[in-house]
C-alpha cells in the first residue's frame, strides 16, 4: 500500500453553470421531432362498452385513428352510443392536426352529426398532455343558423400496479344558443364523468369495469324531460379497450 505522503492530491469536480446545463439538456425543438419520410398510424378504441338500463342494454364507443408525420396528421375520431335497441348520438369527425409544441397539437377541420339530427360543424381546437400527464382536448364547433359549441374533455390514467390502471373521465359541452329542436339549451348543456378501472393483458388490449354518469343542465335538462328523456343518469359500465 503506498503511504499518505506519497498519494496523488484528487482534482475536485466542479459545480455546474447555468451555461453547463444548458449546453448538456437543450430546450427541444418540436421541428427536431420529425425524421424523413416518416409516416406512421394508429388507431384507439379507447371505450367500447355496454350497460343495463330500463328499456335494455345500452352500448357506447369512443374511436380516434390517426395517419402522418411527427408534425403533421390526418385525425379521424367517432363516438356514439345506443340504448334500448335504438340509435342515439353519433359523430365522424375529420381534422387536420399539426403540431405547435413537443406535447400540443393544434386541429381543425368538420363534425358530422347524424343522430339525433343530421348537421355539419366546422371545428377548431387543440389537444394534448398538460402537466402532470393529465390528457386534454378542447374544440370548437360552429354550424349552420349560429350555432356554436365548446366541448372540453380531460383524462388521467393512475397506475395502481404496472397493469392495473385507474382512469377518471370527464367531458363538458357548452352550447352558446338555444336550440329545442336539437334538445339543447344555452349555457352549459352537458357533463359526462367516468371511473374506469382497467387491467392490461398487454399494452394493446385491457378489458375494463367502471361508473359513467351523465347529466344534462339547465335549458338541455328541460328539453329533454319535455321529450321524455332523463336528464340525468348514472349506470355500470364493462368494456374493452384495444389499439393498433
Amino acid at each position: 500500500m503506498p503511504s499518505a505522503g506519497r498519494a496523488t492530491p484528487r482534482t475536485p469536480i466542479p459545480v455546474p453553470t447555468a451555461a453547463d446545463i444548458a449546453a448538456a439538456f437543450p430546450s427541444l425543438d418540436h421541428h427536431s421531432m420529425e425524421h424523413a419520410s416518416a409516416v406512421n398510424w394508429m388507431v384507439l378504441v379507447d371505450r367500447l362498452e355496454v350497460w343495463g338500463a330500463d328499456d335494455g342494454t345500452g352500448q357506447a364507443w369512443e374511436a380516434t385513428a390517426w395517419v402522418g408525420t411527427d408534425l403533421d396528421r390526418l385525425w379521424l375520431r367517432s363516438e356514439g352510443e345506443r340504448e334500448g335497441g335504438r340509435s342515439g348520438a353519433l359523430e365522424l369527425e375529420a381534422l387536420y392536426g399539426r403540431s405547435v409544441h413537443p406535447w400540443w397539437d393544434v386541429v381543425m377541420g368538420v363534425r358530422h352529426d347524424t343522430r339525433p339530427a343530421s348537421r355539419t360543424w366546422a371545428a377548431l381546437g387543440v389537444q394534448g398532455l398538460a402537466p402532470y400527464m393529465f390528457e386534454v382536448s378542447a374544440t370548437a364547433y360552429a354550424a349552420s343558423g349560429g350555432q356554436v359549441q365548446i366541448r372540453m374533455e380531460a383524462e388521467y390514467d393512475m397506475r395502481i400496479t404496472n397493469r392495473l390502471i385507474l382512469q377518471p373521465q370527464i367531458e363538458a359541452t357548452i352550447a352558446l344558443k338555444d336550440e329545442p329542436a336539437a334538445h339543447l339549451g344555452s349555457g352549459v348543456a352537458m357533463l359526462d364523468a367516468g371511473l374506469r378501472l382497467r387491467y392490461e393483458f398487454s399494452r394493446r388490449f385491457a378489458p375494463y369495469f367502471g361508473l359513467a354518469h351523465e347529466r344534462a343542465f339547465g335549458g338541455t335538462a328541460r328539453h329533454r324531460r319535455t321529450a321524455g328523456e332523463h336528464a340525468r343518469d348514472t349506470h355500470l359500465v364493462a368494456g374493452i379497450r384495444v389499439w393498433f
